[in-house]
């Protein structure tokens, strides 16, 4: 198959390529706008490999987008071009108004546009697939998990955006009958990660002996998924799901973001024992902020419906992929400084300035 990616420069849709890449016979277009959280460093294992091409660009620039469509033939779209950091989110909304809300239409409706104009094999076969979140649900109480049938109600200019979007795609199905399938995934981790998340945020801070900002009392709890994991799971959706369908990707691991701070730094303790002076532990650097404004509580996936449909688990632990993370930051540590050109310097974002 050619499948045509967006945004696949960035933390999940460089883990999919990696994974069209080496496990696959796929060609692969890489669309990307390269912006701070692009990075083609993150494809340098593959970018030599001739079933691999990239173009950077604008998924709102409609004549660009149409002309990449003319020329390469996608038989699949995976769309997870966007805006995706709540804290930035907060700070300026309008970027993820225009990138997520309107670029995904400029892209529905250029795909609906050459899949009409496909033969009929090729039109029975082509597939646009949308990759979203768990936070357009909202948050949860201490008890039940999201399903594909949790109402929507998004806390945040993000998760709001990411609503209408996966919106815009239901609704060209049930009005155009274009072939559609939608993803919402839980928390990802792992290689590759932009440093504003959390889990990158907390080692590169520590190694620094800076501080390790955890928002509120930490207890909010999130389902964390390894990006890797969430590749595979991706790429079973888009060749096996069902056109009309909603999947939730989770990882079975509810973790309160204390315990995962906590975590990495019983591994940074156990992996780089010569800590910054006057610390006995990484634990030591840990300090409360204030919480962001509107943080949900509690996500949770109930992913069961992946399993018995298309037979996907994750094969990682939160325990086992927590420890190949944090090694791979340890081992990584010029891609870290490469990432960082000046744009984000683990700053606190997302406040809001009462009057």
């Amino acid at each position: 198959m050619k499948l045509l990616i967006t945004g696949g420069a960035g933390f999940i849709g460089s883990a999919v390529i990696r994974h069209l890449l080496t496990e696959t016979d796929n060609q692969v277009l890489n669309l990307d706008k390269l912006t701070y959280a692009g990075n083609i460093e993150s494809l340098a294992s593959v970018s030599d490999n001739p079933r691999y091409h990239f173009v950077r660009g604008d998924i709102c620039d409609r004549d660009m987008v149409s002309s990449l469509f003319v020329k390469f033939q996608p038989d699949v779209v995976m769309h997870l071009a966007a805006e995706s950091h709540v804290d930035r989110s907060i700070e300026g909304p309008a970027e993820f108004i225009q990138t997520n809300i309107v670029g995904t239409s400029v892209l529905l409706e250029v795909a609906r546009s050459y899949w009409s104009n496909l033969p009929a094999g090729r039109k029975a076969n082509f597939r646009f697939h949308h990759i979203s979140t768990d936070e357009v649900y909202g948050s949860l109480s201490a008890d039940g998990l999201f399903t594909e049938e949790t109402p929507y109600d998004p806390s945040s200019p993000y998760s709001a955006s990411k609503a209408s979007s996966d919106h815009l795609v239901r609704a060209w199905h049930r009005t155009y009958g274009f072939p559609v399938l939608v993803t919402n995934c839980s928390n990802n981790y792992g290689p590759y990660q932009f440093p504003e998340k959390l889990i990158p945020l907390i080692i590169l801070n520590a190694l620094d002996g800076k501080p390790l900002p955890v928002y509120g009392d930490g207890r909010q709890i999130r389902d964390w998924l390894h990006v890797e994991d969430h590749a595979r799971a991706l790429y079973r959706v888009v060749t096996e799901g069902r056109v009309g369908g909603t999947y939730n990707i989770g990882g079975h691991n509810e973790k309160t973001n204390i315990e995962v701070v906590h975590a990495v730094c019983d591994l940074l303790d156990e992996f780089r024992p010569d800590r910054p002076d006057g610390i006995a532990s990484y634990r030591d650097l840990i300090t409360f902020v204030a919480d962001r404004p509107g943080h949900d509580q509690r996500y949770a996936i109930d992913a069961s419906r992946i399993q018995a449909e298309l037979g996907w688990v994750p094969e990682e632990t939160f325990e086992s992929g927590l420890r190949k993370t944090v090694q791979w930051y340890l081992d990584n540590s010029v891609w870290c400084r490469h990432v960082q050109d000046g744009s984000y310097q683990r700053q606190r974002l997302g406040i809001i300035e009462c009057p």
